[in-house]
C-alpha cells in the first residue's frame, strides 16, 4: 500500500460572498497572481467545476434510485470521492506551480491508479461492447455522458493550456483516465439496471431510413 498523504485543511471563511474585485474582468489565483477571467487558466479548472456540479446532479439521481437499486450506490460512493478529488484537481490548476506548497491538496498517480481499477472492476460485469452507444436509456446513464464530454473538455482545456503554462502531468492522466471510467460507469448503471444500452445504428438517419 502507498503511504497516504494529508494535505492541508481548507482555511477560508465565506462570511461574504461578493467581493467586488473581479467587476473589471480579473481574479486572483491562489498564489495572489491577477489574471483574466477568460484565461486558459480559469477556463481549465472552471471546466472542473463545471464537470463537478453535474457529477454532483448524477449523484443525486443514484440517491433517488437507491430503494429499488440499492447496489447503485457502490457507484455513488465512488462519485462522491472523485468529486473530492476534483477539488484536489482545480487546486493544482488554480495556482502557478512553482509557488505550489507541498501539502496543498493535489491529484497524485495514487489517484490515477485507483481509476483505473475501478474501471477495469466494473468493465468486467459489463457486456461486449459491438457498437457505439448513444446517451440514454436512463436519466442517470444520460448525465454520466453529460460528464463524460465535460471531462474531455476539460481535458482539452488543460492541454492548451499546457502548450504556453507548466501544468502537472497528473492533471491530465487523471482526466483522461476519469473521462473512459465515466463512460464504463454510464454503461454499468443501466447493466445494474436492466436497461438495453442504446446503440448507434447509422440507418436510423432520416437520409439512410428513406422518410
Amino acid at each position: 500500500m502507498s503511504e497516504t498523504t494529508h494535505y492541508n485543511e481548507p482555511t477560508l471563511r465565506l462570511s461574504k460572498i461578493y467581493t467586488k474585485s473581479g467587476d473589471e474582468g480579473m481574479t486572483s489565483l491562489v498564489n495572489g497572481r491577477r489574471v483574466a477571467k477568460n484565461h486558459p487558466r480559469i477556463e481549465a479548472y472552471g471546466t472542473v467545476d463545471e464537470l463537478n456540479a453535474h457529477l454532483g446532479l448524477a449523484a443525486a439521481s443514484l440517491a433517488e434510485l437507491h430503494a429499488s437499486y440499492p447496489g447503485l450506490q457502490r457507484l455513488a460512493k465512488i462519485l462522491l470521492r472523485v468529486q473530492h478529488e476534483l477539488f484536489n484537481l482545480g487546486s493544482l490548476l488554480a495556482t502557478d506551480p512553482a509557488h505550489l506548497h507541498p501539502k496543498q491538496p493535489r491529484i497524485t498517480d495514487a489517484d490515477v491508479a485507483m481509476l483505473e481499477a475501478e474501471m477495469d472492476e466494473l468493465n468486467a460485469e459489463l457486456p461486449e461492447l459491438n457498437s457505439f452507444v448513444l446517451p440514454g436509456g436512463s436519466r442517470v446513464n444520460a448525465e454520466l455522458h453529460v460528464c463524460r464530454t465535460i471531462c474531455r473538455r476539460a481535458e482539452r482545456l488543460s492541454n492548451g493550456l499546457a502548450q504556453n503554462e507548466e501544468v502537472h502531468p497528473e492533471v491530465m492522466r487523471y482526466l483522461n483516465r476519469l473521462s473512459d471510467a465515466l463512460f464504463v460507469w454510464s454503461r454499468w448503471v443501466n447493466t445494474a439496471m436492466g436497461i438495453p444500452e442504446v446503440l448507434w445504428n447509422p440507418n436510423q438517419a432520416s437520409s439512410a431510413s428513406g422518410h
